[in-house]
């Protein structure tokens, strides 16, 4: 999920330089959602980690 929000954030990047603001601004978009999706997930599931002994 990181991986496609870093693709997502590229691809923005990219646009925004050739000037295609309206891909540029989706794909920060869903870059962005990507991302938090990505934070939540991850502490959820750091904090829900057992041990095993």
């Amino acid at each position: 999920m990181l991986g496609y929000a870093l693709w997502f954030l590229v691809i923005a990047i990219v646009a925004g330089a050739l000037g295609f603001s309206g891909i540029a601004g989706t794909a920060s978009w869903i870059a962005q959602v990507l991302f938090i999706l990505f934070l939540v997930l991850f502490v959820i599931s750091f904090f829900t980690r057992r041990k095993v002994v």
